[in-house]
This record gives C-alpha cells, sequence and structure tokens, in this order.
C-alpha cells in the first residue's frame, strides 16, 4: 500500500506504521519529492499541508498537495484533519469517486471551549475593557450599563453534533438555558435542553440572548442568518461563529451591529479569510476576532492521527470508515 505523507507527518508519523501493517509491506510517498501523476492508494491532509492557506486562498506548498492527490490514478481515499469538508479540493475528490473522510470530534472540545471563552469575554464586558487599558483609562464597568447575568439567560444552539453538545454542557453548568435547532430527526427533549427541527428557526430566535453556530456549511445552511433572522433576535442579543463563515450575510451582520441591534458577537470564521482589511468588523468594539483558531491546540493533532490511523486500520481491512464525507 502506497500512502502519501507530508515531510512533517512522515517523520512524526514512522513509528506508528509498522504496527499497523504488522510485516505487510508499504511505502511511504513523499509530497515534497515528488510532481503530480505520481500514485498512492491514500493519503493523508495534516495540519501542516494547509498551512496558513484558506479555501480561498492556496499557499504553493498546498496546492501542490492537492494536485497530487488529483492526478494520482489509484487513489481510494483522502482524510483530513479538517472537522469539516467544504474546501472545494473535497468536492472534486468526491466527484472522482474518491472516498474522503474528516476529523469531526478530534477538536470539538477545544471549539466550545473557544466558544464559551468569547460568550464570557462579551457577557463581561472584555472587548470594551481591553480598549480603555489599551488607552490607560481606568474605567469601572459601573460607568456604564452593567453586564447582565449569564444564568437564566437563553442559547439558541444550531447543530447537536459533538461541538454543540459540549458548548451546550458547559453553559448549563452556567445555569444558561439552552435549545437546540436540529438538521434531523429525532426532535424533542434531550436531558436539560428542548430540541427543535431547523425549520422552526424563525419561531426560535426572538428567545435567543446567544445565538450560536456549531453545525457544518452545507446548502441547507449557507446564508442561514440573514437580515431577516437577525431582526428576529432580541435587541441586545449576541452571536457567536464557530462553524462557517458563509452561514452569516456578513453584509446583514455589520449593518446589526452598527445600528445596535446587535449586542455583540464572536466570530472565528467569515466569508472570505482572511478577512479583508477593509472590513468593519476588524475596528468593533463589540465584536472579538479570532483569524479561523478556535479548534486549534497542542493536543488536537495526536488525536487527529489517532483517527487517521484507526481509519488506516479499517481501510486495510475493508471495514466502514470514520467519518466518511457522504
Amino acid at each position: 500500500m502506497r500512502i502519501l505523507l507530508s515531510t512533517n507527518a512522515a517523520q512524526r508519523l514512522k513509528d506508528r506504521f509498522p504496527a499497523i501493517f504488522a510485516g505487510q509491506s508499504y511505502q511511504i510517498v513523499l509530497a515534497d519529492d515528488n510532481r503530480p501523476g505520481v500514485d498512492f492508494d491514500c493519503a493523508f491532509i495534516s495540519r501542516d499541508v494547509t498551512g496558513l492557506s484558506s479555501k480561498f486562498e492556496l499557499e504553493p506548498a498546498t496546492q501542490h498537495f492537492y494536485d497530487l492527490l488529483l492526478n494520482a490514478p489509484s487513489l481510494q481515499w483522502v482524510h483530513t484533519h479538517s472537522a469539516g469538508s467544504d474546501r472545494p479540493i473535497f468536492s472534486t475528490l468526491l466527484k472522482q469517486r474518491r472516498m474522503v473522510t474528516t476529523s469531526a470530534g478530534a477538536n470539538a472540545a477545544i471549539v466550545a471551549q473557544s466558544a464559551l471563552a468569547g460568550i464570557l469575554a462579551l457577557a463581561r464586558h472584555f472587548p470594551k475593557m481591553a480598549k480603555n487599558q489599551a488607552q490607560r483609562q481606568w474605567r469601572s464597568l459601573m460607568a456604564d450599563d452593567l453586564p447582565a447575568d449569564l444564568e437564566r439567560q437563553t442559547a439558541v444552539i444550531v447543530g447537536w453534533g459533538a461541538i454543540g453538545q459540549k458548548i451546550a454542557a458547559l453553559l448549563q453548568a452556567l445555569g444558561v438555558h439552552c435549545e437546540v435547532m436540529r438538521f434531523n430527526l429525532p426532535v424533542g427533549e434531550s436531558p436539560g435542553v428542548k430540541v427543535h427541527p431547523i425549520s422552526a428557526l424563525a419561531t426560535v430566535l426572538p428567545r435567543a440572548n446567544w445565538l450560536i453556530l456549531a453545525c457544518p456549511l452545507s446548502a441547507e445552511t449557507k446564508r442561514l442568518i440573514d437580515a431577516a433572522a437577525l431582526s428576529r433576535l432580541p435587541r441586545g442579543a449576541h452571536i457567536i461563529n464557530v462553524a462557517r463563515g458563509e452561514m452569516i450575510v456578513e453584509a446583514d451582520l455589520v449593518a446589526a451591529l452598527q445600528t445596535g441591534g446587535l449586542g455583540g458577537a464572536y466570530l472565528d470564521v467569515f466569508e472570505f479569510e482572511p478577512l479583508r482589511l477593509d472590513s468593519p468588523l476588524w475596528n468593533s468594539d463589540n465584536v472579538i476576532v479570532t483569524p479561523h483558531s478556535a479548534g486549534h491546540s497542542q493536543g488536537n493533532a495526536q488525536r487527529v492521527e489517532d483517527l487517521f490511523f484507526t481509519n488506516l486500520s479499517h481501510f486495510m481491512q475493508q471495514q466502514p470508515l470514520l467519518n466518511l464525507v457522504p
């Protein structure tokens, strides 16, 4: 079996392959040493392959790896470090009838913690106080509108995968009431959480002090939150987006923030990445901007690699793969 890896991944993982193959022959194909047309059976897109690339702008090394994937005659399966599969490369591979698996769930706890950090920072007016600190202004919260207590507020979480469930658990510990919008049945009561079908979003939004997006990008979720949806939120509500930027119509979000309809937002993802230099979101006092980093942590690589090796074992034994993209 031939496996395409980056040089970095090959060096990190070299000691793990012998146990998986148990005497069977295998070959590591190094992306850096080959040109499009080299053949292999499977590939692992590790974090270093995508580097600082986004799905809109690719670095040369990322493009080279993708070109290898698209021109390998025998390629059957690709595993990616990403939790999502919305980069164009994956739709192209699927059209070529290659199997694609993701690392969904590997960084769920980290993303949930990032979402909680954004919620707490906004709830406690940290962006405002950080600005005061930068200007060396000693300005107590008593000088402005006092923060509302989080306890008994309502969070509406769009998506009930591993990330959404972990966010709900963290918020419930703080006394926040959680309601969930699901895309698949069953719909009903889950422990401590009221569940609704996504078709009921318009009727649930007026209760959302916090609208939290934690679901994959799809035809159903693209541009889900537009001016009409934003207008249904109660005045002073906040938006947390740790999903994908295309789920929100960004111009409508900016308008809602500027007019004061929204209390603030924590945004880790954007319609176009990197966020354009002229975006008003950079300078908004009530917005926290992070560069698509909510899921990054030192421990994430190990969890992704463990999932890759589990799937590699399944692939060799012709067993169903985990996180297979339909």
